[in-house]
């Protein structure tokens, strides 16, 4: 079995793995990357409007695969007052 080592990207913060952990190929990393990215991502809820994050998984050779996810939250009834003034007023000037 071969060591891989998965470390994690939150936002500005830097997990490096040390320890690794023995799987039997690089499809079960890529299994273990995307599960603990789906786990990140369901913690996130107390993000800000904007987060990425990744799994970034090596072997002892250096990097192999990486797994990322960006978040855009987009709060659509706090539009800014000038955009509504300009729709109203497209919509003004074409009537």
């Amino acid at each position: 079995m071969k060591r891989y080592y998965f470390d994690i990207r939150d936002g500005s913060q830097f997990i490096h793995d040390d320890e690794g952990v023995e799987l039997p190929n690089i499809e079960s990393a890529r299994q273990e990357a995307t599960t603990a990215l789906s786990e990140m991502a369901r913690e996130w809820v107390r993000g800000g409007p904007q987060h990425r994050m990744a799994v970034e998984v090596r072997d002892d050779h250096g990097p192999i695969l990486e797994a990322s996810l960006g978040f855009v939250m987009k709060d659509e009834t706090a539009r800014d007052v000038h955009a509504i003034d300009r729709d109203r007023n497209a919509i003004l000037d074409a009537d």
